[in-house]
């Protein structure tokens, strides 16, 4: 129950379709999304190919709650090896895409091969399609996505790319329902498998049958009051949504600006969560199955669409040093029509105004203002004029003008709006993260800013790795479900273990969440280390670890990672080079016929 045990596998270099079960002991060890991506990912032996060969997968999957009333339950999870950071990739993204997939009797989708031309794939209870979609191929995602609606339904999952996938920039993102697959390029892997876009319309199969249906509806509102009850899913993710954050983290002095080099925004207040509810935002919306709601709808110069979330005011705004939410919302909907992931792209151009000052860049890439900003992330999606040096993200641009120490990457992917100079917790998280520079991957903004669900030292070392470690592991388990991360902020290990338990009939409790989240946070190592991954790539820019701020709490300060480090490692059961011993991998199930090499690893 909850899953259907099935695995779509398509190859769009013979145009052809197969299907396979999932054992069940595969979807009880790791659940479903992001936990199941990387088990197929590893399963396939492409794990250590290059992104960009033909062969590597691309594994769109659902979750065992997927189509249920679990709050905030409809999110779909996309794996491969990520061609920015070349480790493995998963994002998360609303949309109707997993509902869809379940509807057509299965729990995941695997893409695999090469078109000869632009393809779109279509899939529905009638079977597999590969059409032409030589008339989409160099449109943007709004009008992409407005054709395929008209085609096969408002209520089809519509997966898309824009002209930066197309033309393989390592930015590049995936358009879902609306939402984005971001970070990490995958948008470039569907440009070079030349896979358009992806249309999932209505299947015959049940979407989701609970195990014990009174016992699931019961826990289910039990979710749905802990949710209600907690100020930031209840109030201030509603309210305001994720922009909410901005003058909280500018407060605290952990807003990074101009490339990372000052912690606080004076203009802050003008494109934060408070002002973007005055002023342009004249709606929200949110993801299906979702009670949150926390997207905005805006109105600029008479045009209503998706407004920008805290990290595209952050990027396009603060570490720009623009203070106009006009501005960042127009640069928001064509980096979103380009298919252009927000952080990394602000980030770059972050980074290539610091070059501009320091003599090392030609051209200024804030001196037109938005109307200059607006040609280059045209540029930047085409690899064209000066958009061509940014296209491939802030560490390729260091690299190519010979001044790496400018690109604010971990493992070569851009950070978020977080100074972790004022958060030493995040920092560690950013170091270890799985996937690169991310705050999601463990979130100690949560203790460390917000109090939730207490305030800790932001400042201290010591004690941190053990929390990152839980919220690492909490994360990977609530990813496989796959539902939306901002339910952890009211709901706990045991409330998402119950809804598993009643779904699927799996005996499992809080502890055994946990074990299957560490689970897959150690066979996402363990695919690192076949790729070359280790412990001089768990580090952070030498900005952040030998250069403090001026002002603020952090004046002085800087992340002092190496300790945390070291124990981070001991309480993993991982050895000084940041390898899973063989005791942790016999313990984890990871070792056997079936994992031959990682204990040489």
């Amino acid at each position: 129950m909850g899953w259907t045990g099935k695995l779509l596998k398509v190859d769009l270099t013979g145009k052809t379709f197969s299907t396979e079960a999932i054992e069940s002991r595969t979807l009880q060890a790791y659940l479903g999304g992001r936990g199941l991506g990387a088990y197929l990912l590893r399963a396939s032996g492409m794990h250590i190919g290059d992104p960009f060969d033909p062969r590597m997968p691309v594994i769109f999957a659902a979750g065992p709650l997927t189509g249920s009333r679990a709050p905030s339950s409809w999110r779909s999870s996309l794996t491969s090896i990520s061609p920015l950071t070349s480790t493995i990739f998963d994002s998360n993204s609303g949309g109707r895409g997993a509902q869809k997939l379940k509807q057509c009797g299965f729990d995941a989708l695997m893409i695999v091969g090469q078109a000869a031309s632009p393809t779109l794939l279509v899939i529905d209870s009638t079977g597999v399609k590969f059409l032409s979609a030589e008339r989409l191929w160099g449109l943007g995602n709004e009008l992409s996505r407005k054709f395929l609606h008209d085609e096969y339904g408002k209520n089809s999952a519509v997966m898309t790319i824009g002209p930066a996938g197309e033309n393989l920039s390592l930015m590049a993102n995936i358009c879902h329902n609306g939402r984005f697959f971001g970070r990490g390029g995958l948008g470039a892997l569907f440009g070079n498998k030349k896979l358009k876009a992806v249309v999932i319309g209505r299947g015959d199969a049940e979407t989701f049958t609970a195990a014990d249906a009174q016992g699931f509806g019961f826990v289910t509102a039990e979710c749905n009051k802990l949710l209600a009850a907690q100020p930031i899913t209840a109030r201030g993710l509603s309210q305001f949504g994720t922009p909410v954050l901005m003058n909280v983290m500018n407060t605290a002095e952990v807003l990074p600006v101009e490339n990372f080099r000052k912690g606080r925004f004076a203009g802050a207040n003008k494109i934060s969560g408070e002002a973007l509810r005055d002023t342009l935002t004249v709606g929200r919306h949110g993801c299906p199955g979702c009670r949150i709601a926390c997207g905005r709808l805006v109105e600029v110069d008479s045009e209503r669409f998706a407004g920008p979330e805290f990290e595209t005011l952050w990027s396009f705004g603060a570490d720009l040093g623009i203070d106009d939410l006009k501005v960042v919302a127009k640069l928001n909907r064509l980096a979103n029509d380009l298919g252009l992931d927000t952080v990394s792209t602000g980030s770059t151009i972050a980074a290539a105004r610091e070059l501009y000052e320091k003599g090392s860049l030609e051209f200024d890439p804030l001196a037109e203002g938005f109307e200059g900003l607006a040609k280059l992330l045209g540029q930047i999606a085409v690899g064209e004029g000066p958009g061509a040096q940014l296209m491939h993200g802030s560490k390729k641009l260091g690299e190519l003008v010979g001044t790496p120490e400018v690109s604010m990457t971990v493992k070569g992917m851009e950070l978020p709006a977080y100074d972790p100079r004022g958060a030493q917790g995040q920092g560690l998280s950013y170091a270890t993260s799985n996937r690169g520079g991310c705050h999601l991957r463990s979130y100690m903004i949560a203790p460390e800013i917000l109090a939730t669900p207490k305030l800790i030292d932001r400042f201290a070392t010591s004690g941190k790795a053990g929390l990152v470690i839980v919220s690492q592991n909490l994360n990977a388990a609530v990813d496989s479900l796959v539902m939306c991360r901002f339910t952890s902020f009211a709901l706990k290990d045991d409330y998402y273990a119950r809804l598993v338990r009643c779904a699927t009939g799996m005996e499992i409790d809080a502890q055994g969440l946990m074990g299957v989240g560490e689970r897959i946070y150690n066979l996402e190592r363990l695919i690192n280390i076949e790729r070359g991954f280790g412990r001089k790539d768990d580090t952070l820019p030498r900005r952040l670890l030998e250069q403090s701020v001026d002002t603020g709490p952090a004046a002085g300060r800087t992340v002092d990672l190496t300790p945390m480090l070291d124990e981070y490692y001991r309480f993993r059961g991982w050895d000084t080079a940041g390898v899973p011993t063989r005791e942790k991998m016999d313990g984890l199930g990871l070792t056997g016929p079936d994992w031959k090499g990682f204990g040489d690893a």
